[in-house]
């Protein structure tokens, strides 16, 4: 307990201070079709720094398919429409923590036509958290990102028993790499 205490405070501390230099970003982007490379940049500092740092772990256990790759890099851009701030991340991650089930009845969002549409007012972040995989997902695959980086965005926090197929495996990379950064 007293280590995850630990390791969230600095994780709210690196999100409160996250700097990414433009050469850095170049870099990575790459890999990315240049309207994925908007996507990228639309994500806040904190978020374009832990997606760079879920991409370097998966290059340093060997990862190389560009689709996984492309996805570790905007896994997290559906929380951009947000535009949560550090203190609301982090009432968030306590509630998961020590309240789940009411994180998970305030994150209930009401359909309003669009697959796509939010609550209006103070529920809308917890909304975002928790479809945010299904809405980068689908900007992903408006930006022209593969069938495959678009299934790794929308399934990775899908919790799975077994992983037998090669997406996956890939998926599981894609948490372990997530989960450590």
């Amino acid at each position: 307990m007293v280590e995850t205490v630990r390791y969230r405070v600095g994780q709210f501390l690196r999100a409160l201070t996250a700097r990414v230099p433009e050469e850095e970003i170049e870099q990575a982007i790459h890999i990315l079709t240049p309207e994925a490379r908007e996507l990228f940049r639309r994500q806040a500092n904190q978020d374009q720094r832990h997606a760079l740092e879920v991409y370097y772990a998966l290059c340093q256990a060997g990862h190389t398919n560009p689709q996984l790759l492309s996805a570790a890099l905007l896994h997290d851009v559906g929380k951009a429409v947000a535009g949560l701030s550090a203190w609301q991340r982090a009432i968030i991650v306590l509630l998961g923590r020590f309240v789940p089930c009411l994180l998970a009845y305030l994150s209930r969002g009401e359909p309003q036509g669009h697959a796509l549409s939010l609550p209006k007012g103070w529920r809308r972040l917890f909304v975002v958290h928790a479809r945010h995989p299904e809405m980068g997902a689908h900007w992903a695959q408006e930006a022209g990102c593969s069938p495959l980086t678009v299934a790794l965005i929308r399934r990775h926090q899908d919790m799975l028993a077994v992983y037998k197929t090669e997406e996956d495996q890939l998926l599981a990379a894609l948490q372990a790499a997530d989960s450590r950064n």
